[in-house]
C-alpha cells in the first residue's frame, strides 16, 4: 500500500505499523488504557520510538499491566525492576507506575471504569482536528490540561496535560492524524 501518512513515523517498519494500526484509534478497556498510562508516563522527556521499542518488555515486566497485580507491587519488586535492562529504568517512572494503578482501582469505584472515566474529558466521544501540516499540531489542549488537574488530584502521576495529551492522541481521544493522512479518513468515519 502507497497511502499518505503522517511524517513522524518515517520509515521506521515498527513506528510505520504502530501508526497506522493503533495511534489515534478510539481505545476501550482499562487494561489497554491504563497500558498507555503506564507507556505514556515513560515517554515523558523521551522519544516514542524508544518506548515502542521496548514495549513488549514492558508488558512482560509489569505483568501485561494488570491494574490489580501492579497496584500491589511491593517497594523491592520495584527495585528489581529498576534493574530490568529491557525497559526504561527511571525510578520516579516505575514508581509511578504502582501509584498510578491504584489510582486507577480508585477511579474504578468511583466511576465503574478507567475507560469512563478518561473518556469524559471529551463527552465520550473522539474530538477530530483538522490538522493540515503536523507542525499546526499543539502540545496540549484544555481537555488535556482538564485531565491532568483532575488525574493529580487524584494522585495519577507523570500526567502533565503534555503528557495527557500525547495519551489522548494514543489512545484516540483526539484524532491528530493530519487531513491527507488515509487514517485521518478511516478514523474520522469511525467517529461520526
Amino acid at each position: 500500500m502507497n497511502n499518505v501518512r503522517c511524517a513522524w513515523p518515517g520509515s521506521d517498519p515498527l513506528m510505520v505499523t504502530y501508526h497506522d494500526t493503533e495511534w489515534g484509534a478510539p481505545l476501550h478497556g482499562d487494561q489497554k488504557l491504563f497500558e498507555f498510562l503506564v507507556l505514556d508516563a515513560m515517554q515523558a522527556g523521551l522519544s516514542w520510538r524508544t518506548v515502542l521499542y521496548k514495549r513488549e518488555n514492558f508488558e512482560k515486566a509489569f505483568d501485561s499491566f494488570d491494574v490489580a497485580m501492579v497496584a500491589r507491587y511491593s517497594d523491592k519488586k520495584l527495585e528489581r525492576l529498576m534493574l530490568n535492562e529491557g525497559i526504561i529504568r527511571n525510578r520516579l517512572k516505575i514508581f509511578a507506575a504502582t501509584a498510578n494503578a491504584k489510582a486507577t482501582l480508585k477511579v474504578q469505584k468511583e466511576f465503574g471504569s478507567l475507560d469512563t472515566y478518561l473518556w469524559q474529558f471529551v463527552d465520550g466521544s473522539p474530538i477530530v482536528n483538522t490538522w493540515s501540516e503536523s507542525s499546526h499540531i499543539p502540545a496540549k489542549s484544555p481537555e488535556a490540561e482538564a485531565m491532568s488537574k483532575d488525574m493529580k488530584k487524584r494522585n495519577f502521576k507523570f500526567v502533565g496535560p503534555t503528557t495527557c495529551y500525547a495519551f489522548m492522541q494514543a489512545a484516540g481521544l483526539v484524532n491528530d492524524h493530519v487531513t491527507d493522512c488515509f487514517r485521518y479518513k478511516e478514523l474520522s468515519k469511525k467517529s461520526k
